[in-house]
């Protein structure tokens, strides 16, 4: 739900909101790009200023095709900032027009990441009061199949 909160509070700075939805080549996700952008859709299904949309390539790139004045990031520790920080300066020499706007999530989800929340799920923990319900039932979904796999 920190992504969520990330996003109903980006909702009051911007007018509209494209959540971009991109395939990381440095992560392995648990969701495949299409289960990712169906999530989201249906936690946002009756928001009419968000638009989900796949991208491919710099994310700078894509915000500024789309004529988007910023780019919204969470961050929740010091950790984050660093990373962020970079990013934001390397988005800013490749596109000078894209500002980076930094937005921290509420107290309740600052320790919450969601590759913490996906561990938790793949061994068995409750994260329903973390997730959007319908996220729950795919995680949990997800995990089952995957622990009918043997082990060698």
């Amino acid at each position: 739900m920190g992504h969520v909160d990330i996003i109903k509070r980006a909702l009051n700075l911007f007018d509209k909101l494209i959540i971009a939805v991109a395939v990381n080549s440095a992560k392995d996700p648990v969701f495949s790009l299409s289960e990712r952008m169906t999530m989201i859709q249906d936690t946002f299904k009756n928001e009419k200023r968000i638009c989900v949309e796949s991208v491919s390539g710099l994310l700078v790139d894509y915000a500024h095709a789309q004529n988007a004045k910023a780019i919204v990031r969470g961050i929740r520790a010091v950790s984050d900032f660093d990373y962020e920080f970079q990013l934001a300066l390397m988005n800013r020499k490749l596109k000078r027009e894209v500002d980076s706007v930094f937005l921290m999530p509420g107290f309740r989800w600052i320790y919450i990441s969601s590759s913490i929340i996906k561990d938790a799920s793949r061994n068995g923990g409750d994260v329903s009061d973390l997730v959007p319900e319908h996220v729950n039932k795919m995680l949990i979904n997800k995990f089952k199949k995957n622990s009918t796999k043997k082990v060698s």
